[in-house]
């Protein structure tokens, strides 16, 4: 009797673990298998004027950088696009065409893709998804990209087709 009775807490002490281990594993696989926590900022509408306001030169200040008229927050890669960080310049702004090109000249950070060429076309949607879309949040879109020069409605805009859409969510 006394044997059984210490065989008995050690296999409960086994099982516990076992179910601990379990767990955790299922929670390891919960969160390796989840999609990117998103963002509580609400999406919006930037005009050029707003965006601008975003360029990391301000302390405490959100980071926006623009790509495809698509506006994600990259101030968790602050060390890159913060004031004086090497990529500074792309922020603030819709860099399309300095992303497809991989350039930092100023004449390049604009939305513009007129002229690019198939290979510059092909790293922009590269870095689109790969990066931009992978690693940081969509705070919202820029006015280009849903109206037109006019101000009249881009009719070739479909909000189902965009990055990270959720018509309850973001409208």
């Amino acid at each position: 009797m006394a044997g059984g009775g210490a065989e008995r807490p050690l296999c409960a002490s086994v099982l516990m673990a076992v179910l601990v281990l379990a767990g955790l594993a299922a929670a390891e696989r919960e969160l390796r298998f989840k999609a990117p926590p998103r963002t509580e900022v609400p999406v919006r509408l930037f005009t050029e004027h707003e965006l601008a306001r975003y360029d990391g030169q301000q302390e405490g200040q959100p980071i926006y950088l623009a790509v495809k008229g698509v506006v994600f927050d990259v101030t968790s890669g602050k060390e890159f696009y913060g004031k004086g960080a090497p990529y500074n310049a792309l922020v603030g702004k819709d860099s399309t065409r300095g992303v497809a090109k991989m350039s930092l000249d100023p004449a390049d950070l604009t939305h513009d893709i007129t002229g690019l060429t198939e290979e510059e076309l092909k790293s922009l949607d590269e870095v689109f998804n790969n990066v931009y879309k992978a690693k940081y949040p969509i705070v919202g879109y820029t006015s280009r990209r849903i109206l037109n020069e006019d101000g009249s409605p881009n009719l070739e805009f479909k909000p189902e087709d965009q990055p990270h859409f959720n018509i309850r969510d973001e409208f």
